[in-house]
């Protein structure tokens, strides 16, 4: 099967089956999924949701949170992955956009980048949510699923990753593909022990072409 023909099967199976595909994080403005965005590296989007309503009640803006102290953070998001480091580009994150960009997510990804503790894939989240913006966020999940179906090949970092699915995802779709690619690997794809039983994208799986293989070979030698 050619690379692009395993793309528009898998982009019409989930064009089928899961026609709308958002994020997960909780939030009612582009200041609120930012700060969640920032706060989700390394850790659950269910851990974040059960973090943010309080920290959203005592920062309820870019201007409250550029007040506080990262100390005065920390002590609403200690049951988060690395929460010092967190809590200190929230306080200058904040602080930065209150300065020069008058309490206002900028909508350009390459400015947004400057804010601290945002790197391309949180810009490029917060675009595609918020303005749908047609880039391609690369999380672990979006990583890993993307190598193991088989649509990227030899990608070490998620900046190749990203510009192999754009090269051949519709640019419309990028920002949909993001989630598809997320929540598959979120529920079905997992990492330890993926459902391929659950799955409906096996037969251009690349992964499982391999491993079937393997136990056809496996089952071979043991009845010689």
């Amino acid at each position: 099967m050619r690379l692009q023909e395993r793309y528009n099967a898998i982009i019409d199976y989930f064009e089928r089956e899961m026609p709308v595909a958002e994020s997960e994080l909780h939030f009612e403005n582009p200041y609120q999924l930012l700060v969640a965005v920032i706060l989700s590296a390394q850790c659950t989007d269910k851990r974040v949701n059960m973090t943010t309503p309080a920290l959203f009640e005592a920062y309820p803006t870019p201007e409250a949170l550029a007040e506080a102290s990262a100390e005065d953070i920390y002590t609403y998001i200690r049951s988060i992955s690395y929460p010092n480091n967190k809590a200190k580009n929230l306080a200058a994150m904040a602080r930065m956009l209150v300065a020069e960009f008058g309490g206002e997510v900028p909508s350009d990804i390459e400015t947004m980048m400057r804010l601290p503790g945002v790197g391309r894939k949180t810009a490029n989240v917060v675009g595609a949510v918020i303005w749908n913006k047609e880039v391609m966020p690369v999380d672990t999940h979006v990583f890993r699923v993307a190598a193991r179906i088989g649509l990227v090949r030899n990608a070490k970092t998620p900046r190749a990753t990203e510009l192999q699915l754009e090269k051949h995802i519709p640019s419309p779709l990028l920002p949909k593909a993001h989630h598809w690619l997320i929540l598959h690997g979120r529920y079905v794809c997992t990492a330890r022990r993926p459902k391929c039983d659950e799955c409906g994208i096996t037969a251009w799986c690349t992964d499982f072409a391999r491993r079937q293989k393997s136990n056809g070979h496996k089952k071979t030698e043991k009845n010689l």
